[in-house]
């Protein structure tokens, strides 16, 4: 099969890459002995009907990809000698959880709450405020936690991925040494999804607020409001989703180019150059991800 038919997706996790092929999910990790370990799941045609339909899918696919990306996170932090036990399906579903429900909290309900106190009587204003929050608050989370040194490291596999994906793409040898020449910045990258997320959350949450009628009394706007970015997220999602997948096809047109450079500009932060090692175990996930034979590497079973 051709390539440029082939799409494959990754994620950085602890001292490793986990990389998504066609018909396998590969998560390469490297232990402290500095052996590379791998592990492999199958990937089973979805049974979830909302996964094939635009504008849908791109919620049903996020929520399928933090459960599936959390535990790969879990299998990472165990091989890398960060984690003494691993995550049982109940412990796995609460972490995803928690941490769906800490960035809907933080990112989305929150500036609305302060903006609607902020600007009670202009909708305009507390909209346009809601989203500069939203946008401020994720900056700011994404620099602080820059400056931790194990955020570093997954930052450092973050562009080994990509730099992988990128000699993938290009028809290169899938060997370490192929990637090192491209950049960290892919437009597909997960950093600007969120980025779209925050952009396209100011016009279809500020369309909502002028389209539903809203309450006289104070507690039950924010209230409503509140209510209506959770349940609206999914669509958020989905948006930004099919934007993202058509815009990064077509970065020849200079209008594309222009909006992906927000995106890739965040990319500085939660990318890293990397090193020939990590490189290395980027190329590892991305090869067993596809099927090939690796010879640096050894399976692990859980």
């Amino acid at each position: 099969m051709d390539r440029k038919e082939i799409s494959v997706g990754g994620q950085a996790v602890i001292e490793g890459v986990m990389m998504k092929g066609p018909e396998a999910l590969a998560t390469a990790v490297r232990r402290p002995t500095g052996e590379i370990v791998y592990k492999t799941t199958k990937l089973k045609p979805s049974m979830n009907f909302l996964t094939k339909i635009p504008f849908i899918r791109g919620g049903t696919i996020l929520f399928e990809t933090l459960i599936m990306g959390t535990k790969e996170l879990s299998f990472s932090a165990n091989e890398a000698g960060e984690e003494e036990e691993k995550l049982g399906d109940k412990e796995l579903m609460m972490t995803v959880v928690v941490a769906l429900a800490l960035g809907v909290g933080l990112f989305m309900v929150l500036p609305s709450i302060l903006s609607s106190f902020m600007f009670k009587d202009n909708r305009m204003n507390s909209n346009i405020f809601e989203g500069i929050l939203r946008i401020l608050f994720f900056l700011v989370y994404i620099k602080a936690i820059s400056f931790s040194k194990e955020i570093k490291r997954v930052f450092e596999y973050h562009g080994a991925e990509h730099k992988c994906i990128y000699a993938f793409e290009n028809d290169e040898e899938l060997v370490k040494e192929s990637a090192v020449k491209y950049t960290t910045l892919h437009p597909r990258c997960g950093t600007s999804f969120l980025l779209i997320v925050m952009l396209i959350s100011i016009i279809v949450f500020s369309s909502l607020d002028f389209i539903i009628p809203q309450p006289d009394n104070m507690w039950i706007k924010v209230g409503l409001k509140a209510v209506l970015r959770i349940v609206f997220l999914p669509l958020v999602a989905g948006l930004a989703y099919e934007f993202q997948k058509y815009s990064s096809k077509h970065l020849d047109n200079p209008m594309y180019k222009m909006i992906a450079v927000p995106g890739l500009s965040l990319q500085k932060i939660t990318t890293k150059e990397p090193d020939l090692e990590q490189l290395e175990v980027s190329m590892v996930a991305l090869r067993i991800a596809l099927g090939m034979e690796v010879e640096n590497a050894t399976e692990v079973f859980e």
